[in-house]
This record gives C-alpha cells, sequence and structure tokens, in this order.
C-alpha cells in the first residue's frame, strides 16, 4: 500500500495540476475561511455558536470589497444528506454569500465533508435553486456555481503561485476512503459528537495526526517551491521565520471565535474574529491580527526570499 506521504504528494499535484487559475495583484482583496460545519441548528452543530460572529465578519468582508474564498468543509453534508435543511438553519449567511456570488466575488472549495460538491448533479439540485415554501416559488440561490478541490492564486506581476486546498488531500481516511468514513459520522459519530465526542478519523484533536499532515504539506512546498493556504486541521498556522510557507486558516467553529487568512494590499494575514467585551461590560465582536501582516512576496521559494523578515511571534497553538 502506498505510504500517506507519497499519496500526500501524488494528490497535492494532482489538485495543482487540475486547479482553477486566478489572477490576483496588490489591489486585490481576499478573505479565506473555512471548516465551517454548517449544520441543521441541533446539538452536533458546532458552526451554530459561532453564527453571529461569522455573519458578522461576512458583512465587514462584503462591504469593504473582499471576495469570499470558502476552503471546504463549508457545509456538513456528511452529518446532513438533506443541503434544505442546513440552508433553512442559516438562511441568513447564505443571502450574505449570495451577495457575493452575485457580485462575482465568491469562490468555493470541496472539502471531505462537503465532498460530494465534486459532483455537478449534487449542486446543480441543491445549490442553483431552491423552493421556497412560504412563498411558494423557486428562488435561485448559486446559479451556475462550480466548487473546486485547488485554486491556484497566481500574481499577475510577479508570477509566484499560492496553491488553495482543503488540506484533506493524502489524509486516507478523509481522501480515498471517504465513502465509508461518511457513514460512520452520519450514522454512528454524528450522536456521539453531539455529546462531546471526537471521530477517531478526524484530525482536530489529534495533535500527532495535525503534526504529520502539516510536516507532509511542508515537505510537497519544499519540493515544488509553492506556498500553500488550507484548513482541515482546524489548527490555525501562519510560519514562523525560516519556515517553509504552509498557511493554515483555523476553522469557524472554536469556542474562542473565528480564524481566517486575509490577503489585502499584497500581504498575508491571520486573523481572528471574536465576541469581547469593553470597559463597560458591553459584549462586542471584534477583529484582531494575530500573525503578519507580512508581503507575500517574502515567501516566493523561487527566489529564496521566504520568510527572511525578522518576526518574534510565538507559534500558534
Amino acid at each position: 500500500m502506498i505510504s500517506e506521504k507519497k499519496l500526500a504528494e501524488k494528490r497535492l499535484t494532482e489538485a495543482y495540476n487540475n486547479a482553477k487559475i486566478e489572477y490576483f495583484d496588490n489591489n486585490s482583496k481576499y478573505i479565506f475561511f473555512s471548516d465551517c460545519h454548517r449544520g441543521d441548528s441541533t446539538p452536533s452543530d458546532e458552526f451554530a455558536k459561532n453564527q453571529n460572529i461569522f455573519l458578522w465578519a461576512l458583512e465587514f468582508y462584503y462591504n469593504n470589497g473582499y471576495t469570499y474564498v470558502e476552503l471546504g468543509d463549508g457545509d456538513e453534508l456528511w452529518e446532513h444528506s438533506n443541503f434544505k435543511d442546513i440552508r433553512l438553519a442559516h438562511d441568513e449567511i447564505y443571502s450574505l454569500l449570495k451577495k457575493f456570488f452575485d457580485s462575482n466575488r465568491l469562490i468555493m472549495l470541496y472539502g471531505n465533508h462537503n465532498i460530494c460538491l465534486k459532483y455537478n448533479s449534487f449542486v446543480q439540485k441543491n445549490y442553483y435553486k431552491f423552493y421556497d415554501d412560504y412563498n411558494e416559488e423557486e428562488i435561485e440561490l448559486f446559479p451556475g456555481l462550480i466548487p473546486y478541490e485547488a485554486v491556484v492564486f497566481k500574481h499577475r506581476n510577479t508570477g509566484q503561485e499560492i496553491l488553495t486546498v482543503h488540506g484533506h488531500q493524502g489524509d486516507r481516511m478523509n481522501d480515498k476512503l471517504w465513502g465509508f468514513t461518511m457513514l460512520t459520522v452520519r450514522y454512528f459519530w454524528r450522536y456521539l459528537h453531539s455529546i462531546g465526542f471526537i471521530n477517531p478519523a478526524s484530525p482536530v484533536k489529534n495533535s500527532g495526526k495535525i503534526h504529520k499532515i502539516e510536516r507532509i504539506y511542508s515537505d510537497w512546498i519544499k519540493m515544488n517551491k509553492i506556498m500553500v493556504i488550507c484548513g482541515h486541521t482546524h489548527r490555525p498556522h501562519f510560519p514562523k521565520v525560516n519556515e517553509l510557507p504552509y498557511f493554515n486558516d483555523g476553522s469557524c467553529v472554536r469556542a474562542s471565535g473565528i480564524q481566517g487568512i486575509e490577503i489585502i494590499d499584497g500581504k498575508i494575514m491571520l486573523i481572528e474574529w471574536r465576541i469581547r467585551t469593553d470597559s463597560s461590560g458591553d459584549l462586542h465582536i471584534r477583529r484582531r491580527v494575530l500573525r503578519g501582516p507580512k508581503p507575500i512576496e517574502t515567501f516566493d521559494l523561487r527566489n529564496n526570499k521566504a520568510n527572511k523578515t525578522s518576526d518574534s511571534e510565538k507559534p500558534l497553538m
């Protein structure tokens, strides 16, 4: 059997070779989120607790001209086979995502938990339009939506490339054996999940599995000299000095809030949105920068520039 390292190298290379190309420059604005795992608002729906934070953040990014990039596992389609239940539970989210879509500022990738989005028939049936029971009419949602496994962001001027994937590529149980793992989640782990148990196939609370994935992806980056932004592990990561340019945007289901990656003015940063109190004790949703910003060109391995700037920041845990 092929090793997980070789499998990941093969799958990442396949994803890169078949990726959609998205050209950008220093005037481009992107927000990368992943691992929302939007569910049906039942106890197993981890996203529900952060829905208002996410909605506030999306409003900010829409009003400020960002393109929204969802790096997989946006919808929890392993636990819930009916997308209608998810859409109804988070109707305001989809209304705002539609505004991004209608203004050509939505890029959607699929991960392991919504891998069925790679099938056009499923996307067309569930995401193009929906039936509004109240008004008794069909309403367009994302007509013509094409979810991707991978997108390569390519700088118009420098040619620097950034590979974006969900990050499950090469994780055998969540990639090659996803059908089996999905069934165990839907009919067994879903119910244990609601009372705090974690599926052992998930890397989320398995530090050994997380570090293994990070090492394998870093090896691919070193070999191919291409920067990577992904999700999947739920562990945010922004490279320190002399580390390879492996970025992870965290997740939207952590108790502390939601994390993401921003690209603006040719710079990249790791950010977090969470609820904080002011001096009067009032609650507010606030954005803060966790790491960065740093010029993207400093992570261009082709010119041996990557991460040569000083950085005294501590690693994220």
